[in-house]
């Protein structure tokens, strides 16, 4: 394979025919220039050019990957460098680039979450200082930030107990509890009101890297929403890879993998249904295992839970998926958080890059830096070129 730097081979194709003359356009030519749509020519006659990176495979395994340092907090955020934002780069740069917002607009009338204080605004009138011009306004907002919305998970978000508790037996145990890196209850959370000391949500870096979108409400659905309580597989998530023709990629240490499940079309605001939040499609243990063994940074699905919910479920009238470890009815929220240190992303909006089949992109996620948070709103972006 021949290599190029891909920052360079993108930016020089936007350019191509800048230099044929070396007088300025004249404005009637400038206006041209800027009307004429960049998806109606060629970038590169290389057909590769709509996957950058098929131009310089030497950034595809210069990812550091686990083992961590002894204290670490950061899990697979320790993926995030050079590599990966010079893998982002070549998607962010493509002039063919779509830009895809993928959270929601956060409101008190959006579906709240079951585990989370639900969000109330109150809207104080227009004030402002006294013999000044200014006219002022402001809100308040009281509840669960991190946990409504488009949101993030730190590391600290679950710990494991030893065995499952019976509440017959009296309080939960939670001194007992074990989290990422092996950090105990009195290292994470020492006391009841106290902040998360360790693996808390300013440890999170910028996640800027590429991001694989998987189509699981095509391939796994059948072009219909997956059900609640409906599991994505590892065998599914290698199906995927194949059919949209990412073979020669696959996903890669310090990716962000997307999962699009079409639960997004049940998201109402004003959510007058309750029906988002009722149950939920998510990952089979094989695949929270799989991507786990892929060192990505984080996952994240248009679901409520990343974990598959049955119908009845959180009210106790039924169990969690057949396969479900004992014990542990969010396996992936477990596994990925406390053993495989990798962030979930809830409540996605992934439809639109999907209908594009925007495969690859570039990935920006900003979590806010909250002290001891456990977890963080947040308004991810990404930029690719559509393939559909």
């Amino acid at each position: 394979m021949r290599h190029m730097n891909v920052v360079a081979a993108v930016l020089a194709a936007g350019a191509l025919g800048a230099c044929e003359s070396s007088a300025p356009p004249s404005q009637q030519e400038f206006q041209g220039q800027l009307e004429k749509p960049l998806t109606t020519e060629p970038l590169l006659k290389d057909p590769r050019v709509n996957d950058p990176l098929l131009l310089d495979d030497s950034l595809l395994n210069t990812t550091p990957v686990p083992p961590w340092p002894a204290g670490d907090e950061r899990g697979m955020g320790n993926t995030q460098g050079v590599a990966t934002r010079m893998r982002c780069a070549a998607y962010m740069l493509h002039p063919a680039s779509r830009e895809y917002e993928l959270s929601y607009v956060r409101s008190e009338t959006m579906p709240m979450s079951p585990f989370a204080t639900p969000l109330e605004y109150d809207y104080v009138p227009t004030f402002g200082p006294p013999f000044s011009r200014h006219a002022v306004n402001g809100e308040t907002i009281c509840g669960e930030p991190g946990g409504q919305g488009t949101q993030i998970d730190a590391l600290g978000h679950f710990g494991v107990l030893p065995q499952p508790w019976d509440p017959a037996t009296g309080p939960q145990p939670s001194q007992n509890a074990v989290y990422y890196n092996g950090f105990t209850q009195a290292q994470v959370k020492p006391a009841p009101d106290a902040p998360l000391r360790k693996l808390g949500v300013e440890n999170i870096p910028p996640i800027v890297t590429t991001a694989v979108l998987l189509d699981a409400r095509t391939y796994v659905g059948g072009g219909n929403r997956l059900a609640g309580g409906q599991q994505i597989t590892a065998a599914d998530i290698h199906g995927m890879i194949q059919a949209q023709g990412l073979g020669w990629r696959g996903i890669l240490p310090g990716d962000v993998v997307y999962i699009y499940t079409g639960w997004q079309e049940l998201w109402q605001d004003p959510d007058v249904t309750g029906a988002y939040y009722a149950q939920g499609p998510g990952l089979a243990p094989d695949a929270v295992q799989l991507l786990a063994r892929k060192a990505i940074v984080a996952v994240g699905l248009d679901v409520p839970f990343i974990d598959a919910v049955n119908p009845g479920q959180l009210q106790g009238q039924s169990p969690p998926p057949a396969n479900t470890p004992p014990g542990l009815p969010f396996y992936a929220h477990h596994y990925l958080l406390s053993q495989a240190g990798i962030h979930l992303m809830e409540n996605m909006r992934l439809k639109a890059m999907s209908q594009d089949k925007t495969w690859l992109s570039c990935t920006l996620v900003l979590p806010l830096r909250e002290r001891g948070g456990s977890g963080s709103p947040i308004r991810p972006v990404a930029y690719g070129p559509p393939r559909g």
